[in-house]
Parts: structure tokens; sequence; C-alpha cells
């Protein structure tokens, strides 16, 4: 089935995906770090006490992700779903009236946990257990709500900053959040329940099984991925939340840097649908073990680059993983794990990946206050990504799932 055909078809379940998807943009660090200088200057923060400030709320949020996210395995999606729309229109309003240094830890943690943590996971579980033969696609349509905030957004309140206060964008932030409550509640008005689905269609992983966490945290496999899976999340939020600092360092503005985010999100959304087609095309082993590569392009050429058409290259490069990364993760989980138990071991993976968040900006933060530029921690990041793929092909060429007819 093509994409048009496929969406005409689930319409309903898939927009709702994508609006989850979308909304969980204000908790993304792509959206918080455009108000970096401002919050730094609001409060009187240095580049490592905005870091550290940020590590602290986003470590807390992967750490309640790890329990919190089970809820997907227990309730509808409707019902979560709206629950943490309210949750994340409340915080980014407290985000606009908030007066005191030491509430932004606990903002942080709620924007990380609702926004960047419970949105994008119910999103992703919710599409990998309704659609088992399209998974693919299904994730690839969802994401695309990521994406479109992830080109729009910075841009769009870049420009609004110009004119209106900082925190005034925040209450639009919070209104849009409560608007797309009662949409979601309609669109899943007819949903299936968690339970029914895993009744009705079970997904096996390996060994022809459903695997729970425990298990999953003892099988070699997992390990041999973990550098590959928190090492997107560590180093692209490092990215976006050091734009600023990046672009002056570079000698450009802010507006330069934000104004290319475009280009990267249509080249994320091509290969988030390049690789939900090839997915369901080709399997998971023969495209997962490589789809990193792209990322030691972009952040070496980050560390050389000095003009505006070699940082365009560079995000393209950086691009086209994170739009694999939007798809082929989630897929991994559900494909060699099962998905009787997928939202308890994809709250795992969440977790892990949103602690890959915080590291990342704490130590960047930390790092330039200490005199190590951010161009040749970039550097490193690319080495870094050869490393992970090696592990995640060496983990993939022995450990393949057996597979069930569906």
């Amino acid at each position: 089935m093509g994409y048009f055909a496929f969406i005409r078809s689930n319409i309903a379940w898939l927009l709702a995906g994508f609006i989850l998807a979308l909304n969980s943009s204000f908790g993304q660090t792509f959206f918080i770090s455009i108000f970096a200088g401002k919050i730094q200057s609001y409060f009187n923060l240095s580049h490592g006490d905005w870091g550290s400030i940020y590590m602290i709320g986003t470590l807390a949020s992967a750490i309640v992700m790890v329990w919190a996210g089970a809820t997907s395995d227990i309730y509808r999606t409707r019902s979560i779903g709206v629950l943490v729309l309210v949750g994340l229109s409340l915080s980014t309003l407290l985000m606009a009236l908030n007066p005191a240094v030491w509430l932004l830890p606990v903002i942080i943690f709620l924007l990380r946990f609702l926004g960047q943590g419970m949105l994008p996971h119910i999103s992703s579980v919710s599409m990998s257990r309704w659609f088992v033969l399209q998974r693919g696609k299904a994730l690839a349509i969802s994401n695309t709500g990521y994406a479109l905030g992830e080109a729009f957004l910075p841009v769009l309140f870049t420009i609004l900053m110009l004119t209106y206060h900082w925190q005034h964008l925040w209450i639009i932030a919070s209104l849009f959040c409560f608007l797309m409550v009662p949409l979601i509640w309609i669109l899943l008005q007819n949903e299936r329940t968690p339970q029914s689905i895993a009744e009705e269609v079970i997904s096996f992983g390996l060994l022809g099984k459903s695997w729970s966490r425990k298990e999953v945290l003892t099988h070699p496999l997992f390990w041999l991925m973990l550098p590959a899976i928190i090492g997107p999340s560590a180093c692209s939020t490092s990215f976006f939340f050091q734009q600023v600092y990046f672009a002056d360092v570079k000698g450009w503005t802010h507006l330069q840097l934000v104004a290319l985010f475009p280009l990267y999100t249509l080249v994320a959304i091509a290969f988030n649908l390049i690789s939900g087609w090839a997915l369901d095309k080709f399997g998971l082993d023969r495209i997962l073990p490589f789809y990193q590569i792209p990322m030691v392009f972009a952040f070496i050429l980050f560390y050389f680059v000095s003009t505006q058409m070699g940082l365009a290259v560079g995000l393209c490069f950086l691009a086209i993983s994170a739009g694999a990364n939007s798809t082929l993760p989630t897929a991994f989980w559900a494909e060699y794990y099962g998905t009787q138990f997928l939202g308890t071991i994809k709250a795992l993976g969440t977790a892990i990946m949103v602690l890959g968040s915080a590291i990342g900006p704490g130590m960047t933060g930390l790092l330039i206050d200490w005199g190590f530029g951010i161009e040749k921690q970039y550097f490193i990041f690319g080495l870094y990504f050869l490393f992970s793929t090696l592990l995640m092909y060496v983990g993939i060429k022995i450990y393949s799932p057996d597979k069930i007819v569906e």
C-alpha cells in the first residue's frame, strides 16, 4: 500500500500521532534553545549555569520516564495524550510567568518530561502497536509532526522575538497546546485499547517471544546498541542547544543559522519517509547498522566549515540521520523485542534518549566555560558516531529476530 492510500485509510489515527509529535516541539531543545540568550540574560546565567540547569531538569525527566512511559501499555492514547497535552500547556505558561531562577530546573523538568519524553513516546508506541505490517510508514508519517515543528517553529519564534517579549511567546505556545486537546479527543473517539491490541495482534521479537524490560536489559544486543541510542540525542541536542553560541563563534547571526533549519527539515522529512518505506520494503536489519554514518560527516563539517554553504551541507548530513532516527529506533524495539510490552520497553529507550539530551548540553556548556571550544567538541562527536556505528553493525550482524508470519 502506498503512502497516500495508507493515509486515506487511517487518517484519524495518523493525524493524532502527527499532532502529538508536533506539540512535543515545545519541550524539545530546538525550541527551548532559541530562548537561551534571553533566559541567561534575564536570570544572569553563564553557559555553564544554564547548561547545568538544563541537564538537571532533563536528567530528572529521564528518571521519571522509565516508569511513566509504561502507562502507554495500560491507558488509552486518547486519555493519556490529552492529560500530557494539558500538562505541557500549563508548563509552557509557567515558563512565561516564572520570576525565580530556582524554579527553572522544575520548569525544564516539566517541559522535557512532557514534551520531549511523553508526547513522542505516546505517538511512536501507538503507531508501532496499531500498525504492524505498515509500521515503517505509520512512524514516518506521525514523525513529520516533529520534523515540521523543528523546521518552522525556531524561525517563526526567532522572528517574533524581534517584536514581542520572549515571555509572551511562551504564552502563545501554551495556547497552542491547549487548543490541540479537543482535537485529539475527537480524533481518537474510536480508539482501540492497548489491551485489545495486545490480544488481537502481537508482534513477537527475538526467539519468537515477547520480551520483558528485565530480559532486554540482560541481553547483549541492548548494550551493543546503547551508544547508538544515546548518541543522536546527546549530540544533536547539544548542537541545537548551543546554536546561539555556535553562530557567534562562526561569525554568523542567529537568524542566519536558523534560516537554514527549513532545509534541514526538508531533508529530515524526506529521509524520514524514505526510511519508513525502506523499513517496510527491505527490513530493519539491512538499514539500521548504517544510518548514523551521515552524522560522522555532519559534525566533522561543523568543525571545519566557515561558510553558510558548508553549514548547509553539514545540516543536510545531520538531517539524513535525524530523519532515519525518527523511525528506525522505535521499529528496533518492536521488531527485536515484540509489541506486547512495547510501552514499557520503549520507555526505557526514551529514558536513555532523554538522558543523552541531558548529558549533552550540560557537558558542552561546562567545556565551553573551561575553554574547550564547541568546534573541537563537534569533531569528537563525529568520531563517536564511527564507534557507535561499528558496535551497531556487530550487534545486528550477530543477532537477528526470528521472523514471524503475520
